[in-house]
């Protein structure tokens, strides 16, 4: 039988399903595991695998950067305890942290409890969330920008509100993210992305989002 092509929603659809069953699987591989990356790399590997069984798909390599690059989905898994919901990403440029990452997020939020006696671990998740790319921008960054927006800022007001910021960008860069600000005035981000060698993107807001938000699906 020939494996379809994975598309957005089938991408959705596994993810719920992947967590109703993983929520139900005592799992040796993970007891007494704390490091968070090693937990993550497990689950990533494990629901790619879910997906491989189903469908035809491209898996992301290190030179890609992310872990589903092809252009149809164009998103990347991450995996996080419920006790700090946030992972690093690699930099591109500062433009991420107001017009989004440049790709999706299938966000896997995990309870993580041990159980001693037969010596497995089980994860509850409690939170699994489809973050669009445009959605993936700083919050209070691109509130703020649209609230100046409709307080009519013009690009100088913008520019001087990205340099007190201390956005990683020259001078020269920094203008050119001004105009195109008020050109293309940025969707609101829902991630705290904090400044660093990496971006921290931080999802607590993702998680405990109440309202309904265009470009955000809360799978779980």
């Amino acid at each position: 039988m020939q494996k379809q092509t994975l598309k957005i929603h089938n991408l959705i659809s596994c993810a719920k399903s992947f967590c109703k069953q993983e929520s139900k699987s005592p799992n040796r591989e993970l007891f007494g595991i704390t490091d968070g990356k090693a937990v993550g790399t497990y689950i990533e590997h494990k629901f790619k695998d879910f997906l491989l069984a189903k469908y035809n798909l491209q898996i992301g390599n290190s030179a890609s950067g992310i872990d589903l690059p092809s252009t149809e989905i164009n998103t990347d898994i991450k995996v996080t305890s419920i006790k700090q919901p946030q992972s690093s990403c690699p930099f591109k440029n500062a433009q991420q942290k107001i017009f989004g990452l440049g790709y999706n997020l299938l966000v896997f939020v995990y309870d993580k409890r041990d159980n001693a006696k037969d010596k497995t671990a089980l994860l509850d998740f409690v939170n699994c969330s489809f973050i669009e790319k445009d959605r993936t921008g700083d919050y209070q960054m691109t509130t703020s920008l649209q609230q100046m927006i409709n307080n009519d800022a013009n690009e100088d007001d913008i520019y001087a509100y990205l340099n007190d910021r201390n956005i990683p960008a020259d001078e020269t860069t920094l203008k050119k993210m001004a105009a195109q600000i008020l050109k293309n005035p940025p969707k609101i981000g829902y991630l705290t992305i904090s400044n660093a060698l990496q971006w921290r993107l931080q999802y607590g807001r993702v998680v405990m989002m109440k309202e309904d938000v265009s470009g955000i699906i809360k799978i779980i």
